[in-house]
């Protein structure tokens, strides 16, 4: 199958074979990735690579010793005709590796940008107009309920008022500020 191989030299040889065995697996990582096998992307080592656990970027990781390898092979059988110097082909190759888990890098920068965080935070609700559901009684003497929506969710939440008099059901309220997970209102 790889018979135009057994003539060259063993420079170029191996960057043929790192090229074809990192571009297979490649392959099979994208296939993997896009029918949801990609969990099994890091390799369990005696150290570690990054100093954020929770970074979505481990530069020790078999993906990018992939994208490493894949630029590395394939920019040594493109440049080993044009390239004379074999450290210099060499030294290539390696930069031309390093940029690829850089552009790989930068393309999950990007999608992570995509994301989305609509976790549900109190306090964002500081300053938001709200409808009173039941009546909120007034001097913070008992807890009335507040309808708020939120990122096109509605919820319904718990609300005291400062103020002097009651907070009827329909009225609009705006938030102030929280007070042990109790939102404190005033009338609009």
């Amino acid at each position: 199958m790889f018979e135009f191989l057994q003539n060259l030299e063993p420079l170029q040889q191996g960057f043929w074979y790192t090229a074809i065995a990192a571009s297979l697996i490649f392959l099979i990582q994208t296939v993997l990735t896009f029918v949801g096998g990609g969990h099994g992307d890091t390799i369990h080592a005696d150290f570690s690579g990054d100093s954020h656990a929770d970074s979505p970027f481990q530069l020790f990781s078999f993906r990018n010793l992939i994208n490493f390898l894949l630029g590395f092979g394939w920019s040594g059988v493109a440049f080993y005709g044009s390239i004379g110097n074999k450290s210099l082909l060499i030294f290539v190759a390696v930069l031309v590796g390093a940029g690829f888990i850089f552009l790989f890098f930068i393309l999950i920068m990007q999608i992570l940008k995509l994301t989305e965080d609509n976790t549900f935070k109190m306090e964002n609700l500081i300053g938001r107009a709200g409808e009173v559901y039941l009546t909120i009684p007034a001097d913070m003497s008992g807890k009335g309920k507040i309808t708020i929506s939120v990122n096109g969710t509605s919820h319904e939440l718990p609300a005291m008022t400062e103020a002097k008099e009651n907070i009827p059901s329909g009225d609009s309220v705006r938030v102030t500020y929280i007070y042990d997970k109790i939102l404190v209102v005033s009338k609009i």
